[in-house]
């Protein structure tokens, strides 16, 4: 029965349930926020994983490498103190060929001749010795020879993988280069809409690496126009995108903001 009363209750009404909206929106917002700093953690640590992975990878591959090269090193250095070996065990041998035939001259000198069964003898015992360390030296440079192929092959894989990195960086830093060549000429696409107004001129000046057609249409119209690069009447196409200067005056700067 008070005058006003129910005007007053429905304005109170009214602003707990305002309240209540308000309160439930940011609620809301809170935990958008939170799901997306969640997300974005997630997407950090992701990454960070990948990274750690890839290096861990790269630092195994690299000791693996490493092992293996020293190891077919230190078989490659046995290999060759077991020729060092041969080689000085033939030296050996040639010294008591000669150190016997100066003997048996020195020994004829004074008369005396040793029987031809001991000649016959030595010459069978050389001639064995003789064989053996001939087969022992083709072993060994045979491994030697299969050594160096492995060490090569190791080497040029090593040689391959670095000009793939090499590569790849050009391929990075070039797509990287037309990225910031296309975001001053059309903008970035990361600050508009698929909607904003300068999309239909990326779409024109993009369709020849969306469409063969449009390709093959674009170079016939530029192919049109070739002409050396003394021509009185024209110049030659530049070999990529030709850049806007910058604004001479406050006036052009501002239409191009």
């Amino acid at each position: 029965r008070e005058p006003g009363y129910g005007e007053a209750l429905r304005r109170k009404a009214e602003r707990a349930r305002k309240r209540r909206l308000r309160l439930q929106r940011r609620k809301l917002e809170a935990r958008a926020a939170e799901e997306e700093e969640k997300a974005r953690a997630a997407e950090r640590e992701a990454k960070i994983d990948q990274w750690r992975a890839k290096c861990i990878q790269e630092v195994e591959e690299k000791n693996r490498e490493r092992e293996l090269k020293a190891a077919a090193d230190s078989v490659l250095s046995e290999v060759r103190k077991k020729q060092a070996d041969t080689k000085r065990m033939v030296d050996v041998l040639r010294g008591l060929e000669k150190l016997r035939k100066l003997r048996k001259e020195a020994a004829a000198r004074k008369g005396v001749c040793p029987p031809p069964s001991a000649d016959e003898a030595f010459e069978n015992q050389v001639e064995s010795l003789k064989t053996l360390l001939k087969t022992r030296t083709e072993l060994y440079e045979a491994e030697e020879r299969a050594l160096r192929v492995m060490l090569e092959g190791e080497q040029e894989e090593e040689r391959k993988r670095e000009m793939e990195k090499k590569q790849k960086k050009e391929r990075e830093k070039l797509l990287q280069q037309k990225l910031e060549m296309d975001s001053n000429l059309f903008g970035d696409p990361a600050e508009f809409p698929l909607a904003h107004l300068l999309q239909p001129f990326r779409d024109y000046y993009l369709q020849a690496e969306h469409s063969v057609a449009a390709l093959i249409q674009i170079r016939h119209e530029w192919d049109q126009y070739l002409v050396p690069a003394d021509h009185p009447e024209g110049s030659c196409i530049p070999p990529g995108w030709v850049l806007p200067s910058l604004p001479t005056n406050d006036t052009w700067a501002t239409a191009v903001r």
